[in-house]
């Protein structure tokens, strides 16, 4: 027996695995391949460059590339006061203060969006499939939403401070 801990038909069987994942179309890591973005069409539309510098670097990472600030790193989380949260991208509105609730997981979460405010679409990531959050208006990736949330509606809404403003009432 080997120390080494993983043994050759482990390593295969693992190899084979990652290989049928990525036929099937997962990516391991960010957006699968950017395509369904691509797809789309939105209200809002910029280049590249022109979204980077409407966003700075940490907000285009967020928004254009769907990536994840670190948790407990936003002060919208810590935010109580009533009032609306705006896409950072478009300012199109999209949630409101009372759909805000502390999910203890350190990222603002919400019960429900605002009406005509988001869409959804499936995010393979890491060989799993979630439900991204995108702003309808301008494509940005706001965050995911999850089936285990508190009532009325059961969702979470896991957003993305970097990903919103917040506009008091």
């Amino acid at each position: 027996m080997s120390d080494n801990p993983v043994s050759r038909r482990g390593f295969i069987g693992s190899a084979a695995a990652l290989a049928v994942a990525a036929g099937a179309g997962f990516a391991l890591f960010g957006r699968n391949g950017g395509t369904a973005e691509a797809a789309e069409r939105f209200e809002v539309m910029k280049t590249p460059a022109e979204w980077r510098r409407l966003l700075g670097p940490q907000r285009y990472a967020v928004l254009r590339e769907a990536a994840t600030e670190r948790a407990g790193s936003s002060p919208l989380d810590r935010e109580k006061r009533r009032g609306t949260f705006l896409c950072a991208g478009c300012d199109l509105p999209v949630y409101s203060s009372a759909a805000k609730f502390d999910s203890g997981t350190g990222w603002p979460s919400f019960t429900a969006p605002l009406p005509n405010a988001v869409r959804t679409r499936p995010d393979r990531v890491l060989l799993t499939v979630r439900t991204e959050v995108h702003c309808r208006r301008c494509g940005g990736h706001l965050g995911h939403v999850f089936d285990d949330g508190p009532r009325p509606t059961g969702k979470r809404f896991c957003m993305n401070g970097l990903a919103m403003k917040f506009r008091p009432a």
